[in-house]
């Protein structure tokens, strides 16, 4: 069984890898963006929470972020696995996971962090052309990254869980790179 928490800055191809792993593992890829958007798009109770801070341009708060991961983790598809992508953020949530993974019998989780150095992000973001990659703008994610996110690459390596994958690759390698510490 295959349970995975994808970690690493934006630009480092987390949702690509993850989505490529899953449909190798035939497990799901559950993305906090993908299920915030579905959540909104299905008017669940949920989504229409969510809604009401994204149009006024507000974070959703983590306990709305955790509440949509309980139910999503609690569908029948993720009992022989999954990929977390973009979950957990910051330490809080990671421990709110842990708690909750024990709570429904899922524990093992292992967590890769998919590392590339700052410029290689840069290069790839601004190679996307979206409005809202400039570089201003990708330098700021990627300090809200270091500050909240990259924590989380000690909290997991204290607990061994941590697995650290060279996202400064090809997909292809990075992918292969991806396969095989998974085996292991």
């Amino acid at each position: 069984m295959t349970r995975l928490i994808f970690l690493g800055p934006p630009g480092a191809g987390k949702g690509t890898q993850a989505k490529n792993l899953a449909e190798f593992l035939h497990i799901p890829h559950i993305s906090t963006g993908d299920i915030l958007r579905q959540a909104i798009t299905d008017q669940t109770p949920l989504g229409i929470k969510a809604q009401s801070y994204m149009d006024k341009g507000e974070l959703v708060p983590d306990q709305l972020v955790e509440d949509l991961i309980k139910e999503r983790l609690h569908q029948p598809d993720t009992q022989n696995g999954w990929i977390l992508d973009g979950f957990p953020r910051k330490v809080t949530q990671a421990a709110f996971l842990e708690e909750l993974l024990a709570e429904i019998g899922q524990g093992g989780e292992k967590v890769v962090n998919l590392d590339a150095p700052d410029e290689v992000v840069i290069t790839r973001l601004l190679g996307r052309g979206r409005k809202d990659d400039n570089e201003e703008v990708i330098r700021r994610r990627l300090e809200v990254y270091r500050e909240e996110t990259a924590p989380l690459i000690d909290y997991y390596s204290d607990r061994q869980k941590l697995l650290t994958v060279n996202g400064n690759q090809s997909p292809e390698e990075v992918t292969t790179a991806l396969e095989n510490v998974i085996a292991a």
